[in-house]
């Protein structure tokens, strides 16, 4: 299988996993049940999902053009990362694995955004979706944060890839704000049950990648830190 192929799929299940974690799912059923109650079709619902949609994943776009663009755009950030690169991607993958199986926790401080979105929102109809959307994005929990910079980036950094990895990432974190947009411009009564499938799915799936990062991470470092397997 191509390392592009790998490398866009796993983005997109990072983006997915970062989107049924408890905090991002939150926060994004609360966004589409608020624009929701100030639209006057389940048309525009549906056209606010998409846009909520839009601004974050452009959000994330951003933010990979901004930090992978520019370390690969420095011939000599460029050359030793891509050279170093199996090597740091095997410690990252360990720790990462270890928070998602809450071996290791932190705490993000507050930045206050999502309050302040409310108001800016509040009479912005669609558009104002996608701008919560981006101010949703930017607003990290530890989670997202620790799966973003820590999986996403160094991913795209390996694959050289500022563009088409970020977007993906971008489009999986906002893939279960298309099924709640959709039961709520449908007038579903189901929206409860599926928050709390999603959340099942998240314990697991959370638990199942952070296996699987410690177990590669652990084969990265063996394969190239302590050339075990040369």
């Amino acid at each position: 299988m191509p390392a592009w192929l790998v490398g866009a799929a796993s983005a997109l299940w990072l983006g997915i996993l970062t989107s049924i974690s408890p905090c991002p799912l939150a926060t994004n059923i609360a966004a589409i049940s608020f624009v929701g109650k100030r639209v006057a079709n389940p048309r525009d619902v549906f056209l606010a999902g998409l846009a909520y949609t839009l601004g974050r994943s452009l959000t994330y776009l951003g933010l990979g053009i901004l930090l992978v663009g520019s370390m690969l755009s420095a011939p000599y950030v460029s050359h030793v990362l891509q050279k170093y690169a199996n090597k740091l991607l095997g410690p990252i993958l360990i720790v990462v694995g270890m928070f998602l199986l809450e071996m290791l926790q932190f705490h993000l401080p507050g930045l206050g955004l999502r309050s302040k979105m409310g108001a800016w929102v509040e009479d912005g109809g669609i558009w104002g979706a996608g701008l919560l959307g981006m101010g949703f994005a930017l607003s990290f929990c530890p989670l997202s944060a620790v799966l973003f910079f820590g999986s996403l980036i160094p991913l795209a950094i390996r694959c050289g890839s500022p563009v088409l990895l970020p977007s993906l990432y971008g489009v999986g974190t906002s893939l279960p704000v298309f099924v709640f947009a959709l039961l709520i411009a449908l007038g579903a009564r189901s929206i409860g049950k599926t928050y709390g499938w999603l959340t099942r799915l998240e314990h697991w799936a959370r638990v199942l990648t952070g296996i699987v990062f410690v177990v590669v991470g652990i084969y990265y470092c063996l394969a190239y830190i302590f050339g075990v397997f040369s």
